[in-house]
Parts: structure tokens; C-alpha cells; sequence
């Protein structure tokens, strides 16, 4: 498999994987984490969440124009990692829920995500720009493409483990106090505390769904204590789960500075390819202007298009995680950690790396396969069928939507005809194949597509452009949160069906112009 590649290729790889490990664990529960934490609303987390992972590639740009100025590749990826550590600790500190100041809290949270995406900005990028820098030789021109898929393999084995232990660790402390998981419970709970400021009641129907609830979660199977003290430990203890998740990111970032440490010779010294601090030489830029242009102009093209893909893509830590909650049968999935319990909606975030790393080596031998019947598939070709693919994945969920309520009017059912309306775990399953096979489409060779056509003293800022269009799609993500909370369900779909269909049209447009740019 590694045949023909660098050998820093996968010691890159694997130096990336406590990055993959944090971004999993906050795709799987960042926005459960904000709401159990602060009660806030789906479409208010929606909009931290979308701040958050736009923040993540936005300022990768700042990264790549850090290291291209510099030439200090190496000692900004470091850089990075050591200031994502420091981040994940200020978020992973315990802290008493309900919350006794939320401004406060709140923004310590804020302030602690902001450090995580600042210190992915200088990481993440420049360790693509060197992976790009790898292939740039005679000897493996040829296998950019194919290398970029397995570097993407690789670092989602961090991805594939992330889920599994948040799950895990939540649930441990859950039942350390006496608890079971119930994912609708923070919701029921924050909405009880606010009644009883407020001096009012709950609505009778909100009011039973708690009381039966709370019963449910006993791990003992001991009476459920008075409903004023039963909530607020229930919060303090599910949000506390969450932060000791949390901290595990903390330890594989630690194991990635090790490897980057140990493997750091390995690595390209982009600095002594190009000496100069201020970039090439006029003469150079003067001859190779008109290319240089046209490179760029391709290169925002293809950024245009992606942007939709990571809009409909990146819901799987937001809306879809959010439909997971509340339409999918939970209970039928459980893990025994020495005590059997459901898992929660967080699990289906494990789902999109384990298939990256099974249906990776797939999908190369089928580009190889293509390749050898004459088939030769150009990458913006490849990137605009994976658009199509992506619009396909919500095809396939907004058929399974027609028949589910409202999320408005889940709030008024009894607890079962809320699990008389639940779906199949397959359907999310399902759902993150085909969202895989469109991904494996788009991103590694997305990343190949840049490094190849990026002009050579722009490689690190190029990366970052690649990422900040990712941001641009991830700015919107709310979207999603408001058509999840005030549509209905295969409307709220439907949406991102036509984003990515659009989007698969307008790069089959550009094609020949992008394929005689990256000849």
C-alpha cells in the first residue's frame, strides 16, 4: 500500500491523529456539550458551533501566511499543537452546572474554543503544505494523488477512536453517580430549573416526560429523589462526563507532539527550498505572472464549490447529531463498559471515520482500476461527482423524513409516542456511507488538487484558502439548526440536496478549464 510513497508520509500521518482525535471528540459532542452544559437552544449552540468550526479553517489562512512569511514550517506546526493542548484544558475543567454566572462561563468556554481553532490554524494547514512538499520530487510526482488518500486514511484512525472513548467516559462517571444516560434529560432539566426561577410550571406533558425519565435513570433502580435536586445533579453530572471526554483529547495531543518530535527530521525543510523571506524574485514573478493567475483563479473556483459540500457535510456534528437525539432508536444500541448502557447519539460520529479507513484503500484501487481501463478520471471531475454523491446521502434521509413530526412537536407526545416514532440506527448508518464515498471524492483530493496547482511560494497560504472555504461552509452551518427547529424534517433535508446538486453542476461547467490549469 505504502509502495512508491515518502516515508514521512505516514509519520506525518500519524502526528496528526491527536488533531483528528480533538475535532471528533467535538464533532461528537460539542453542541450536546453547550446544550446539557448552558441550556441553550439547538439554534443557539448552532451558532457557537458554526463560529467554532469555521473559526477552525478560517484561521488556518493566518497559519499558512505565518509559515510562507517565515519559512518556519516545522516550528509553526509545533507551535499549534502546543497551543491546542492549552485550549482543550481550559475547556476540560470541571465547572459547577447549572452554571452560577453564564456570561462567565460561557465565554471561559468561548475564549478556550477560540485557542483550539487558533492553534489548529498554524497546525493544520503547514502539515498539509509538507505532506504536499513530499511529492513535489520526480520520484513521487506521480502518486500525489494516491498518497493524499492514505495521509487522509491515516489520520482518521485518531477520528475512528474519539467517539467510542467520549461515550465511554460519560456514561462511566454517569453511573460513578448513580446514573444512566438519557439524551433528552438536560433538555427536560434546564427547562425545569427555568420554570422554577421564573416561578412557574411546567407544561403538564414536559412535566411527565421528566418525571418518567428521571425514574428511568436510576442505575440502582432506587426511587427517584425530590425533582429539585434530582436536576441539578443530573446536569452537573452529564456535563461533567462530557469535560472528563474532554480530557482525553488533551492525551493524544500529547502522543501527536511526541511523534512529531521523534519523526521531525523526516519532514521537508521548506525553508531551505526558497532562502528568501520575501518570496520569489521579481524577475521570476514577472515571468510566471499569467500562470500564476490562472492557477489562483482555479484554485478559488474549486474553494467556491467545496464550500457547499462542507455546509451539507459538517451538519453531522449539529442537525444531524440533534436528529440521532431525537428519531433514532438509541436503545437499541448499548455497550457493555462492565455495565450495559445506551450509548447516545454521540456514537454515530464514529461512524464517518471507520468508513474512511475501510472504503480509503477501496477507492483507490477503483481510481487505479479506472485508470488502467483509460478511464482517467481528472480530479475536479472526481470532486464533482462526489458533490453529486453528497446530495444523493440526503436524498436517502429526507425519503426516510416524510413520515416523522415536526421537532416542535415532539414537545407535546407522551414518552411512548415519542419512541413509537423512533427509526432505525441503519438509517444514520447509511446516511454516513454515502456521506464517506462523497468525502473520500472531494477532500483528500481536494487537498492533492491544491498542493499540485498551488504556485510554489504560495503553497502554505493556498492551504490555508483551501481551509478557509471550509470555514466559509462551516460559517452557515446554524442553517441547519434553524431548518431542523422550524421545518419540517425532509424540508430541512431537502435543503442540502439542492446546495450539493447545484454545486455538482457548476464544477462539471468548469472541468476542462481546470483540467488544462492543472495540466
Amino acid at each position: 500500500m505504502f509502495k512508491g510513497h515518502p516515508k514521512g508520509m505516514v509519520s506525518a500521518a500519524l502526528a496528526n491523529m491527536g488533531e483528528r482525535f480533538g475535532f471528533y471528540i467535538m464533532m461528537a459532542i460539542l453542541t450536546l456539550f453547550i446544550s446539557a452544559k448552558f441550556g441553550l437552544s439547538e439554534t443557539t449552540t448552532g451558532y457557537i458551533y458554526s463560529a467554532f468550526y469555521a473559526s477552525i479553517y478560517l484561521l488556518a489562512l493566518v497559519g499558512g501566511r505565518i509559515a510562507d512569511k517565515t519559512k518556519n514550517y516545522k516550528g509553526t506546526i509545533l507551535t499549534g499543537l502546543i497551543i491546542m493542548a492549552l485550549g482543550y484544558v481550559m475547556i476540560a475543567i470541571p465547572t459547577p452546572t447549572p452554571v452560577p454566572n453564564q456570561a462567565l462561563y460561557l465565554g471561559i468556554t468561548c475564549f478556550g474554543l477560540f485557542v483550539i481553532a487558533f492553534g489548529n490554524g498554524l497546525f493544520k494547514g503547514n502539515l498539509q503544505a509538507l505532506v504536499g512538499q513530499m511529492y513535489d520530487t520526480d520520484e513521487y510526482r506521480d502518486k500525489r494523488e494516491s498518497g493524499f488518500q492514505l495521509f487522509y486514511m491515516f489520520i482518521n484512525i485518531g477520528a475512528l477512536f474519539a467517539p467510542f472513548i467520549a461515550v465511554g467516559v460519560r456514561n462511566w462517571w454517569l453511573k460513578t453517580n448513580n446514573f444512566l444516560y438519557n439524551s433528552s434529560l438536560p433538555e427536560l432539566c434546564h427547562e425545569y430549573v427555568g420554570h422554577a426561577k421564573a416561578g412557574t410550571e411546567m407544561l403538564p406533558e414536559r412535566l411527565n416526560q421528566l418525571t418518567t425519565y428521571a425514574k428511568e435513570v436510576m442505575a440502582d433502580g432506587s426511587a427517584t429523589p425530590e425533582l429539585g435536586s434530582f436536576v441539578n445533579d443530573y446536569l452537573n453530572v452529564f456535563s461533567v462526563g462530557f469535560q472528563y471526554a474532554f480530557m482525553t483529547a488533551i492525551i493524544m495531543m500529547g502522543v501527536s507532539l511526541i511523534i512529531y518530535l521523534v519523526n521531525k527530521s523526516k519532514f521537508p525543510d521548506m525553508s531551505a527550498k526558497n532562502d528568501s523571506k520575501e518570496g520569489p524574485s521579481k524577475e521570476e514573478v514577472q515571468m510566471d505572472i499569467k500562470e500564476i493567475k490562472q492557477r489562483v483563479y482555479a484554485l478559488f473556483a474549486v474553494f467556491g464549490v467545496v464550500i457547499f459540500f462542507w455546509f451539507a457535510f459538517h451538519q453531522n456534528g449539529y442537525s444531524l447529531t440533534y436528529f440521532a437525539r431525537d428519531y433514532i432508536d438509541l436503545s437499541a444500541i448499548k455497550m457493555d463498559l462492565g455495565f450495559t448502557q445506551i450509548i447516545g447519539a454521540e456514537i454515530f460520529a464514529a461512524v464517518n471515520p471507520i468508513f474512511v479507513v475501510f472504503l480509503t484503500p477501496i477507492i483507490v484501487w477503483f481510481f487505479g482500476f479506472l485508470d488502467k481501463k483509460g478511464y482517467n478520471l481528472s480530479t475536479p471531475k472526481k470532486i464533482a461527482f462526489g458533490m453529486g454523491i453528497a446530495a444523493l446521502a440526503y436524498v436517502f434521509l429526507m425519503v426516510y423524513s416524510f413520515a416523522v413530526p415536526t421537532k416542535a412537536e415532539l414537545s407535546g407526545m407522551t414518552p411512548e409516542a415519542l419512541e413509537a416514532i423512533k427509526l432505525t440506527p441503519w438509517i444514520m448508518v447509511g446516511l454516513y456511507f454515502i456521506l464517506t464515498v462523497a468525502e473520500l471524492f472531494i477532500s483528500p483530493l481536494g487537498i492533492a488538487f491544491v498542493a499540485k496547482v498551488a504556485p510554489p511560494h504560495m503553497q502554505g497560504i493556498m492551504q490555508g484558502a483551501w481551509l478557509a472555504a471550509t470555514a466559509l461552509g462551516n460559517s452557515i452551518l446554524f442553517v441547519g439548526g434553524i431548518l431542523y427547529m422550524n421545518s419540517p424534517m425532509w424540508l430541512t433535508w431537502f435543503v442540502f440536496v439542492a446546495a450539493c446538486a447545484l454545486s455538482m453542476f457548476v464544477m462539471l461547467a468548469m472541468v476542462k478549464w481546470l483540467e488544462r490549469v492543472a495540466s
